[in-house]
C-alpha cells in the first residue's frame, strides 16, 4: 500500500501547473511595489526630497491600496479571476513606469497612490482563488509557496535594482527613471498572458480531465482544517450587506486585521528604508551594486523562513504559534538593530550587525504568512471569505501607509530611525498577542 497523502498526484499536478506562473506575476507585483526604496537616494539628489517627503511617498501606495482593496475582490469574484487580474496587472505595469515621470513631491504622492489602487486586489484575489484549488489543510504550504514570490522579489530586485541606477545618465535619463520603467514593463506583458494562462476555476482548466476534477471537488469538500479556529462561520451570508454586517461583528477578524497591520507596519518599515540605512552604514564604500547585493541578503532570510515555517505549519497541523512565534522573533529583530552593544560582542563592525538583525526581523515577517493567510478562511467561505480576505488585507496594509512614514517624520525629528524602529517593534509584539487571542477558541 502507498504512503502517499490522498490526492497527492492530482495536487502535483496543480502544483505545477499553477504556482509558478502565479509566484511569476507575484515577484513582479512586489518589485514594482518597493522598488521605490532603492530609488530614495536618488530622489533625495537629484529632487530634493525630505526624508519625510519619501517616507509619505512611499507610505501612499497603501492609501489607494486599501480603499480600493474590498470593492476590487468583489469585482473579481464576479468577473472571474482570469479577466480581473490581467486587468490589475496591465494598469499597475503602465502606473509603474510612469513613475519614471516623478518630478516634484506631488507627482511623487499621486503616482504612488494610483499604484496602490491598480494593484488593490491582487494579493486578496490570488488568495480566494487559491481556496478554488486547494483545501485548508494544504493552504498554509501553497500561500507560503506563492508568497515567498516577495521576498525572492527582493532576493533578485535588490541586485538588480542596484545595476538598473548604474545607467544613470544614459540618454539623459536618471539612473532611477530606468529602473522605473524596465521594471514596469514584465508586469504589462505578463498582464496579457493572464488572458490566455490563467484559468477562472477547475471547471475552466482545460488541462484537468473530468475524473481529475471530480477528484479535485471531493477533496474540496473535506471539513476544514482541525488545527485552525472554526465556527458555523456566516455560509449563509450570500449577499454583500449581510455578509459585511457578520464580518463587523465577528472580533476575530479584527483581532487578525490589527495582526497583519503590524507585520505591514514592520514588513515595510523596513524594506522602504533598509537600503538607505545600509548606504549610511557602508558610508564612503556605499555604491548602488554593494547596497542591493547587501539588501538581497534579509530577503534571502525572508525566503527560507517563508517556506520552512510553512512547511511546519502544515506538517505539524499547528497554526497558532506558527503564526504569532514570527512575530515575536521580527520584534526581538528590530530592537537587536538598536542595541550597539551587539556587534561589540560579536566582534562586528560596519553594517553586518544592522544586517544579521534586518535578516531576523525578515525571517519573521515572512514566516508568518503562510500560516496567517489559513486562519481567516478557516472561518469565512463563499461571499465573506472574499470580503473577509480583502478586509484583513486592507485593514492591515494601513501599516504599509504608517510604518515608512512614521520612519521618514522620525528621522526628520530625530536625525535617527531608532525611534521609528522601537514602535515597530512594539506593534509587532502586541500583532503577536492578537493572534493568541484570536486562535485562543480552541487552546
Amino acid at each position: 500500500m502507498s504512503d502517499a497523502p490522498p490526492h497527492a498526484q492530482l495536487f502535483r499536478r496543480i502544483d505545477l501547473r499553477l504556482l509558478p506562473y502565479l509566484f511569476v506575476l507575484y515577484v513582479v507585483a512586489y518589485l514594482d511595489r518597493v522598488n521605490v526604496s532603492f530609488a530614495a537616494p536618488g530622489l533625495v539628489r537629484t529632487l530634493g526630497f525630505s526624508s519625510s517627503v519619501f517616507g509619505l511617498g512611499a507610505g501612499m501606495f497603501f492609501a489607494g491600496y486599501v480603499l480600493c482593496e474590498v470593492p476590487s475582490n468583489l469585482i473579481l469574484r464576479r468577473v472571474g479571476a482570469r479577466l480581473w487580474i490581467a486587468r490589475i496587472m496591465l494598469s499597475w505595469g503602465l502606473v509603474a513606469c510612469s513613475m519614471a515621470f516623478v518630478h516634484a513631491s506631488w507627482s511623487f504622492y499621486c503616482l504612488r497612490f494610483l499604484l496602490g489602487v491598480a494593484e488593490a486586489g491582487f494579493l486578496p484575489g490570488i488568495i480566494y482563488t487559491l481556496t478554488l484549488w486547494y483545501p485548508p489543510a494544504r493552504r498554509a504550504r501553497v500561500v507560503a509557496l506563492f508568497m515567498a514570490a516577495t521576498s525572492v522579489a527582493g532576493l533578485i530586485g535588490a541586485p538588480l535594482s542596484g545595476l538598473l541606477l548604474e545607467l544613470d545618465g544614459a540618454l539623459g535619463l536618471f539612473g532611477w527613471q530606468w529602473m522605473f520603467v524596465l521594471e514596469g514593463l514584465p508586469a504589462v506583458l505578463l498582464g496579457l498572458s493572464v488572458l490566455r494562462l490563467l484559468p477562472d476555476g477547475p471547471g475552466d482548466a482545460p488541462w484537468l480531465s473530468p475524473a481529475e476534477r471530480a477528484e479535485l471537488a471531493q477533496a474540496l469538500a473535506q471539513g476544514p482544517d482541525d488545527a485552525t479556529p472554526t465556527s458555523p462561520g456566516p455560509d449563509a451570508h450570500q449577499a454583500l450587506r449581510p455578509a459585511l454586517a457578520a464580518l463587523a461583528r465577528d472580533p476575530r477578524v479584527w483581532l487578525l486585521s490589527f495582526a497583519y497591520f503590524a507585520l505591514c507596519l514592520g514588513m515595510y518599515g523596513l524594506v522602504m528604508w533598509m537600503p538607505t540605512l545600509l548606504g549610511e552604514l557602508l558610508g564612503p564604500s556605499a555604491t548602488p551594486e554593494r547596497v542591493g547585493l547587501l539588501a538581497a541578503v534579509p530577503y534571502l532570510g525572508g525566503a527560507v523562513g517563508m517556506v520552512l515555517v510553512g512547511r511546519h505549519s502544515d506538517r505539524t497541523g499547528e497554526r497558532r504559534w506558527h503564526t504569532a512565534g514570527p512575530l515575536f522573533a521580527s520584534s526581538a529583530g528590530f530592537l537587536l538593530s538598536l542595541w550597539p552593544g551587539g556587534a561589540a560582542l560579536l566582534g562586528l563592525s560596519g553594517p553586518w550587525w544592522s544586517l544579521c538583525c534586518f535578516t531576523l526581523a525578515t525571517i519573521g515577517v515572512w514566516g508568518l504568512l503562510g500560516p496567517f493567510w489559513t486562519l481567516p478562511t478557516s472561518f469565512l467561505t463563499g461571499t465573506a471569505a472574499a470580503a473577509g480576505v480583502a478586509l484583513v488585507n486592507s485593514i492591515g496594509n494601513t501599516g504599509g501607509f504608517v510604518g515608512p512614514a512614521l520612519v521618514g517624520i522620525v528621522r526628520d525629528a530625530t536625525g535617527s530611525h531608532v525611534a521609528g524602529f522601537a514602535g515597530i517593534a512594539a506593534f509587532m509584539l502586541l500583532g503577536g498577542v492578537a493572534v493568541l487571542a484570536a486562535t485562543r477558541e480552541k487552546h
